[in-house]
């Protein structure tokens, strides 16, 4: 994950590679139950990090300064009615939208596996990207300020970049990485 950026702008083509690859994501009943805001504009980016002005915690956070330095911001956005309209369907076997069927949030998940998929495609253009979250007490703000619809919900947000090569200060740098025998269990816990 990149913290801060070279000022560089990030070519349109790479931008539309990295959501052409975002919506071939895996997702229940195929109910695509996701939408991608794209702020790619130095106006854009710079009215999203206005909502915070003025929040002490939010800008006490010194990570942040790097991330304002990103030319792109794609907020990902799930929508739990996507699913439960579509599995609703006739061919799906229900009959009424009960969210008690779900074991599990898909529409939130289905979307994060779009981000993974957004990420990965940013290292392969040669990009670096962030996935970070949208303060709670933010997000009224931020869907007031982009029109983002109710049905939506916006799960948080990729920076996306050229990185600045200053090299990493955050956890990974550290922070040792699990060794897979103490995370991977075969057959048993």
């Amino acid at each position: 994950m990149v913290r801060r950026y070279r000022p560089d702008p990030v070519a349109t083509e790479q931008v539309d590679r990295v959501l052409r690859n975002a919506v071939r994501a895996p997702n229940a009943g195929f109910s695509q139950g996701w939408s991608f805001l794209v702020l790619d504009t130095p106006e854009d980016v710079a009215r999203y990090w206005d909502l915070f002005v003025g929040d002490e915690e939010w800008e006490a956070d010194g990570w942040l300064r790097g991330m304002r330095t990103a030319p792109v911001l794609i907020l990902p956005c799930s929508s739990k009615a996507a699913y439960l309209r579509r599995y609703a369907e006739g061919d799906k076997g229900w009959t009424d939208e009960d969210e008690a069927r779900w074991p599990m949030p898909y529409w939130h998940m289905d979307t994060a596996m779009a981000v993974m998929l957004m990420l990965q495609t940013v290292v392969d253009e040669g990009l670096g990207a962030c996935y970070f979250g949208i303060p709670p007490r933010h997000e009224s703000e931020v869907r007031a300020a982009f029109g983002i619809p109710e049905e939506w919900d916006p799960i948080g947000v990729v920076s996306i970049g050229h990185p600045d090569t200053g090299g990493s200060q955050g956890s990974p740098s550290r922070r040792t990485r699990k060794p897979m025998e103490e995370v991977v269990h075969r057959g048993r816990w």
